[in-house]
């Protein structure tokens, strides 16, 4: 096995282990917040730390349950308002209730690909 090939598995193992580490601070913030929120906003702001350094992607159903602004870990009802909007286009709107910012996710594409999931 040559050096690029040993970099190249390192870096795999890297990122590998980056995303345990991630989904594992995630888990625990969801766990903590009853108890401890500023815990839990603690955790993800770490998980975003390792995420960054090991250049990875977030999961989406972790990427929505943090605000983009304070880094905030999100519960809705708790600390996040969460709308279903039709105009002008079909979207989520989560409210993060600590500083205000407005998140908008669209689900049209979600709906389509349910839609072709039932025809196919």
């Amino acid at each position: 096995m040559g050096k690029k090939a040993l970099r190249k598995k390192e870096q795999r193992e890297k990122k590998r282990i980056a995303r345990e580490r991630v989904e594992t601070l995630f888990t625990l913030a969801e766990r903590v917040f009853p108890y401890s929120p500023e815990l839990a906003n603690r955790y993800v702001e770490i998980a975003l730390a390792v995420q960054q350094k090991a250049k990875i992607r977030l999961p989406r159903k972790w990427k929505r349950r943090y605000c983009k602004k304070c880094h905030s870990f999100l519960v809705p009802g708790k600390n996040a308002r969460v709308r279903l909007r039709a105009e002008p286009y079909p979207h989520v709107v989560i409210k993060c209730l600590n500083c205000g910012h407005i998140m908008r996710y669209p689900y049209l594409r979600e709906k389509k690909a349910r839609r072709k999931e039932r025809k196919g």
